[in-house]
């Protein structure tokens, strides 16, 4: 939460405004005949907190030297009292009053009943109601009025003192601007179809229409949008289930802080009239707001008396780098640094003013031309001088052009080389993809919400190459020739043994490649190496359903392996090319590093690195009276799980193809000499790609760990990984199966009251969850997270995959960076606990 503390402090306009006030005492009401002029007097709501009137944000932040005469002004609303200057609505945000005319604008009810701002006799704003109310009835007998109300309302009323159940015929809450203040609704009429949607400031300085807008859609979900390009980036609850949902959540989070528990209460409303979230602050003394910032994030703001300032509590997304394009063009942001947006190498701020005001849609710019000249013989010949500097662990940018016909990234350099408007390529895993123009969401890998670990070559001019590449050409010149001719013999002994080794590989089907995330890449290795390395395979350290896993040391000494050895002709080769295929891939902390293979004649292995302390179970279900079993304790228990967490997160979510495990059991989960968690055995993973949700497989897991949809039949999701981890954290809590077959007990105790996830979710729902963590700690852990990791276990184990949660969301509530509530009942288990014999086949 650090960096949401310090993005606080430049959130709002920190500026003293500019204007005049009358020495007479404020009213809070405007009536028809009455005006408010620039520099004239404001409105002031009746308990003194809300202001509304003609204000200038430029003022303040303008150097003396230059005239502010010719600024614009707004017609708003803004906190009377507090000694920071913040707007929180504003009616001409695209049109505002400039010229040397500001003494013939003003304020008034025009005479058709509108609010209007009129300049030189010309509208600039008004409200545009059409009202069968005050059609019916006469203007001469009934007065408009425009009241501030106490709630920071402007309402437009047909009597000068309006009731609380007087209807406004117009309000500035049906129009919100970049701040919901409490009260206030998000979401959507549906008689009149009018559509309470926020959108965000463009800059500190600038309160006109931003580039992120926030709204309710059909489905109910709260939705981010960046506006050009138009890109939805988040998205909160998508049914009304899931948003009656959201509410205990939120509150929950509110509570969790001292300053905001008890301040806010938020409400999720839908009935045949209306569907709108809102919230109230029961506080009227305090002053609070909720805004979308000109960065594209939801920012839930506390005014400090102790500091005299803005404090951001809460905020989503969770990093200022998800929002689409927050950085603007030829940027690279990253959500832990601070500034978090920073220019490309070779590039400059396009607009340095409009940065320091946060208004960063310039983007940057390049310092030098490219050189790129098209034939004028040949229209589709083109020269260029340019080269590539890879950037390294980033999101590539928005919009990509795939070349399927490239095969090497030689090939794909050359590609982007001869188009003009060519800025960047990328090539990981045999694609080829290339950017024209500007570059837009390039991310680092910053640990937050972002894992990638892809790389960018960003096109620049020969004279911008940096200094460590540019000797590195220099000396590749030098050796042109030399080179030319160990490779060409290169090349031809290659191709021989090429032929020598072709039947002993081509049967197996998979090419020698390098990983990117290793620099030494994945080893092939023959078979008589393994033999050597495992002492003929002599030291076993366990087995599986598809073969044995042995220990062994590489021929350098130093280096101590796990090597499995696959048995049978047909499922184990399916095994062994699932795995080869997805952990060989990537690279992650917590998942098992691939360290190469052998595919000679019938044999098939795969080579790992060694974890020192096994896998998971061999900690968890050691029998009490072994002397020499070390009982895991609180801690190491939360950490597994987390770590089991991020591994399945970056399978689903961060990988190029989201990898489904489809084996989530503490058996594929290692642990090394710290006891980190790496999960591990990839032989029944499946591929998902992004363009799709699902996948037909007739692969199946663990007995004990299946998900229910995975037993009908029908096509599987990563939720089906979601309840594997679910059963996996029950087993992890308790420290025992969770089948009750494998429990020791000779009393004829009902079949329910053993089967331990039904225990875990009827004591979670009782309050006493002390009682399900393992005996054998003595009572030595965290009681809160115990609860938390309860309540992520319950969730992940529902019956409909919808209910359960993303592995995102599971380690941002571990992370502490988000709360849930109490899950219910999943059918099957209450089915179970309303039958005691029953029998549970999953």
């Amino acid at each position: 939460m650090s960096l949401l503390w310090i993005l606080s402090l430049g959130l709002l306009l920190l500026h003293v405004p500019h204007w005049c006030s009358s020495s007479a005492a404020a009213s809070d009401t405007l009536t028809a005949g009455q005006s408010l002029a620039v520099g004239g007097s404001k409105l002031v709501s009746g308990n003194g907190k809300f202001a509304l009137g003609f204000f200038q944000p430029a003022a303040g932040t303008i150097s003396k030297s230059q005239n502010t005469s010719g600024s614009s002004w707004y017609l708003g609303i803004w906190f009377n009292k507090l000694p920071v200057f913040t707007v929180v609505w504003v009616a001409n945000r695209d049109q505002p009053i400039t010229g040397t005319s500001l003494n013939q604008t003003q304020l008034q009810i025009s005479s058709d009943g509108n609010l209007v701002i009129v300049n030189n006799d010309s509208v600039v704003w008004s409200t545009r109601i059409v009202n069968n109310r005050t059609q019916a009835r006469s203007i001469n007998t009934i007065a408009s009025a425009a009241v501030l109300l106490n709630s920071g309302n402007l309402a437009l009323t047909v009597t000068e003192s309006p009731s609380s159940s007087d209807l406004p015929l117009w309000q500035s809450f049906d129009h919100p601007t970049d701040i919901v203040l409490p009260g206030a609704k998000v979401g959507r009429n549906k008689i009149t179809g009018l559509n309470r949607k926020g959108v965000s400031k463009k800059s500190l300085i600038d309160p006109g229409l931003g580039s992120y807008s926030v709204e309710l859609d059909i489905s109910g979900a709260v939705v981010l949008k960046r506006l050009n390009p138009s890109v939805v980036y988040w998205h909160w609850a998508s049914s009304k289930t899931s948003s009656l949902k959201l509410i205990p959540i939120l509150k929950s989070i509110l509570d969790m802080d001292p300053r905001t528990k008890g301040l806010i209460n938020p409400a999720y409303v839908d009935n045949d009239q209306e569907e709108y979230y809102m919230y109230t602050s029961p506080n009227e003394s305090s002053s609070t707001f909720v805004s979308l910032d000109i960065s594209g994030q939801i920012k839930l703001n506390v005014w400090s008396q102790a500091s005299q300032s803005w404090q951001t509590i809460y905020a989503q997304p969770a990093d200022a780098c998800t929002p689409a394009a927050t950085c603007g063009a030829f940027t690279v942001c990253n959500g832990t640094a601070q500034p978090f947006c920073d220019c490309m190498g070779s590039f400059s701020q396009k607009s340095p003013r409009d940065w320091m005001f946060n208004d960063r849609t310039g983007g940057c710019i390049r310092n030098t031309p490219l050189h790129c000249n098209t034939s004028s013989n040949n229209k589709n010949m083109t020269s260029s001088t340019d080269i590539f500097n890879p950037i390294a662990h980033v999101t590539l940018p928005y919009n990509p052009q795939s070349i399927d016909v490239v095969t090497t990234q030689s090939k794909c350099e050359e590609a982007c080389l001869s188009s003009c408007s060519c800025t960047a390529y990328a090539y990981s895993n045999s694609r080829c993809s290339v950017w024209h123009g500007e570059l837009l969401s390039v991310n680092r890998n910053d640990g937050i919400d972002n894992t990638s670990e892809d790389v960018l070559y960003l096109r620049l001019a020969a004279k911008d190459l940096p200094p460590s590449l540019m000797k590195n050409k220099r000396k590749s010149n030098v050796g042109a020739v030399t080179a030319a001719s160990i490779i060409g013999f290169g090349l031809l002994m290659l191709m021989v043994l090429l032929l020598i080794w072709r039947n002993r590989f081509k049967w197996c089907g998979l090419p020698l490649y390098s990983n990117e995330g290793s620099s030494a890449g994945i080893i092939a290795f023959r078979y008589t190496d393994l033999v050597r390395a495992t002492k003929n395979f002599s030291e076993k350290l366990g087995g599986g359903g598809f073969g044995s896993v042995y220990k062994g040391v590489l021929s350098d000494s130093k280096t101590t392996v796990a090597v499995k050895k696959l048995d049978g002709a047909n499922q184990g080769e399916k095994q062994f090319r699932a795995e080869v295929s997805s952990i060989g891939l990537i690279q992650h902390i917590n998942l098992v590093k691939l360290i190469g293979f052998c595919c000679e004649g019938h044999h098939r292995l795969l080579v790992y690195e060694h974890m020192f302390n096994g896998s998971l179970d061999s900690h968890l279900f050691k029998k009490s009276n072994n002397a020499d079993a070390a009982v895991l304790n609180w801690n190491t228990r939360y950490q597994i799980t987390l770590g089991v967490a991020r591994g399945l997160s970056y399978l689903h979510q961060s990988c190029r193809e989201c990898i489904i495990h489809c084996d989530v059991k503490p058996e594929n989960i290692l642990v090394d000499a710290s006891f980190a968690p790496k999960v591990a055995d990839f032989g029944l993973a499946a591929f998902v790609g992004r363009d799709f949700s699902r996948i037909l497989t007739t692969f199946r897991g663990t007995k004990g760990y299946l998900a229910p949809e995975w037993l009908t039949g029908v096509a599987i999701t990563p939720k089906i990984d979601v309840y594997g981890f679910g059963m996996v954290v029950m087993e992890i809590i308790s420290g025992s199966r969770n089948s009750p077959e494998t429990h020791n007990s000779s009393s004829s105790t009902s079949y329910h009251a053993e089967y331990f996830p039904v225990q875990a979710i009827n004591k979670l729902h009782g309050g006493d969850v002390k009682s399900l963590v393992d005996p054998r700690l003595h009572g030595d852990f965290n009681l809160g997270e115990a609860e938390r990791v309860c309540k992520v276990a319950c969730w992940c184990i529902q019956d409909n995959e919808f209910d359960r949660p993303t592995m995102g969301e599971v380690v941002r509530v571990l992370e502490g960076l988000q709360e849930i509530d109490v899950p219910p009942m999943p059918r099957l288990l209450a089915a179970i606990t309303a039958q005691p014999g029953a029998a549970y086949s999953v």
